[in-house]
């Protein structure tokens, strides 16, 4: 029996309308829109999103945002260092590792250990408490003319030589090869830091000062210059410098062996100056 095609109809639309109600054709249900209308929302939401985007987060500090400009550059300098820095980085790796090798007197445990009493009082022969005290008793004991003008120039190269280094340690402040706390004869001389080395510079200017003012036999001037090699590389030995520390120290004592002979005091100068130092006015000519 053929069926109603009202019923039918109304069967279908039924069916077609709640298959449109399903998740998946909910898009179709909405009504078209004007596509210039639709387009220009859609811009002016881009534009808006970019906008917010690019606005700065309001919980995010200075300091943060400095380092983000920074890390690029240090990035860069990281990965393309200058032949320069790449130099200096690696003689200074070099200086460290040889120093640290060659500190075998650094404790009595150490290869060298047995040494280190000999090697400290060799140190001790290059200290400027006992050259400048040695040489204020030699002064006293002079009754030369040209002995106490060679002693006054001497002592006023080695104050100059104390104050020059220990000027130059407290601006560089760089520590030894060794973590060893300085001995109270350094704290006196203000020899606390290891460039440049006080006992190398101190040992090449007395040493370049009496082979120019005294006279003195071949085997002897060998043994004052062997004695000024062997001072500046016995602080490398107990650890309290670097190689470059004593090289730059034994170039610091050409200096001022080279300024004190510029300003050398004459011997008139020189007995003014014992006079006011011993309170000896009525000697004074």
């Amino acid at each position: 029996m053929p069926l109603n095609p009202s019923r039918s109809r109304a069967k279908d639309r039924s069916g077609s309308s709640s298959v449109m109600g399903w998740p998946e054709f909910l898009s179709l249900n909405v009504p078209p829109r004007n596509n210039r209308a639709w387009r220009r929302s859609g811009q002016s939401r881009s534009q808006q999103n970019q906008q917010s985007e690019n606005l700065p987060d309001p919980g995010e500090s200075m300091k943060e945002r400095r380092e983000a400009t920074r890390l690029p550059d240090e990035d860069c300098m990281l990965l393309n260092p200058s032949f320069r820095g790449i130099a200096i980085n690696s003689l200074l790796a070099i200086d460290i590792c040889l120093s640290k090798r060659l500190g075998v007197c650094v404790h009595t445990t150490s290869s060298w250990g047995s040494m280190r009493s000999a090697v400290t009082l060799l140190a001790l022969t290059g200290h400027g408490i006992t050259w400048i005290c040695g040489t204020l008793v030699c002064l006293t004991q002079s009754n030369t003319l040209a002995g106490q003008e060679v002693l006054i120039n001497l002592l006023i190269a080695l104050i100059l030589d104390v104050l020059t280094v220990a000027g130059v340690q407290k601006l560089v402040r760089r520590k030894g090869p060794w973590d060893i706390s300085p001995g109270f004869l350094d704290c006196v001389a203000l020899d606390t830091y290891s460039f440049p080395a006080a006992h190398a510079s101190r040992a090449a200017m007395v040493s370049k000062f009496l082979l120019s003012h005294l006279v003195l036999a071949a085997p002897l001037r060998v043994l004052l210059v062997l004695w000024a090699v062997l001072v500046g590389l016995s602080r490398v030995l107990l650890g309290q410098h670097h190689l470059t520390d004593m090289a730059c120290g034994f170039a610091l004592g050409f200096l001022h062996f080279s300024l004190m002979e510029t300003v050398w005091l004459s011997s008139g100068a020189c007995q003014t100056l014992i006079s006011i130092g011993t309170f000896s006015w009525g000697s004074v000519r």
